[in-house]
């Protein structure tokens, strides 16, 4: 028998997508902030540190009840880990679910007859919201990892944001690189995201132009 999924999602799989696609992106910004508050807070700025756990611990919860129940409907059992890979990565790092920014939009537009933007224009606004919150989620963890290490250049969060900018853009300056290997993975990471977000904008940008 053939191991590829159905063509279709089941009924009750895309219903429940299209119902809980805003409110969990709504709760991805929720745990970026509350992500954000634990790293960036002093360490004596209590509760904050406690208020922040608890919302990104309540956040995540959310994201595994709907990981579980999305299996369920599936009907993939196991082999829903493999065919939505994506979902899976997303759920073990909380902090890539920015890509998931095309879903959202699409169960959004599936409320109405027609896109309210062209393709081409939706692909650079997938584009440019992905890498605003990429960027931002790259520029907290490596921070969070490296503004102690030894020897490192990324001392504050303005560092990070202007070495997550740097590698987004793949201009790579080199006047500020994670030293620890955390820091290096979440790099590598970024840095392959960022080819793939700046050659969607150029493919775009150029066929746009032709049919101009």
């Amino acid at each position: 028998m053939s191991d590829r999924p159905p063509a279709q999602s089941p009924p009750a799989l895309t219903g429940w997508e299209q119902r809980t696609e805003v409110p969990l992106f709504a709760a991805s910004l929720l745990f970026l902030l509350g992500y954000a508050a634990r790293v960036l807070a002093p360490h004596d700025a209590e509760p904050w540190h406690d208020i922040s756990l608890a919302l990104v611990g309540a956040t995540w919860l959310l994201f595994v009840i709907d990981y579980a129940v999305r299996i369920r409907l599936s009907g993939l059992g196991h082999r829903f880990v493999r065919v939505h890979w994506l979902d899976t990565l997303v759920l073990l790092l909380p902090l890539l679910r920015p890509l998931r920014v095309v879903k959202v939009y699409t169960a959004v537009q599936k409320r109405y007859d027609q896109p309210r933007l062209s393709l081409y224009a939706r692909v650079m606004t997938y584009a440019g919201m992905t890498s605003v919150l990429l960027g931002v989620s790259a520029a907290l963890a490596v921070y969070h990892v490296e503004h102690n290490a030894p020897g490192s250049s990324i001392r504050t969060f303005g560092d990070a944001v202007w070495w997550a900018c740097a590698t987004l853009t793949t201009v790579g300056y080199g006047d500020a690189v994670p030293v620890t290997p955390v820091g290096r993975v979440v790099a590598a990471g970024l840095m392959a995201c960022g080819l793939a977000l700046l050659g969607a904008v150029t493919g775009s940008f150029s066929s746009w132009l032709i049919q101009v």
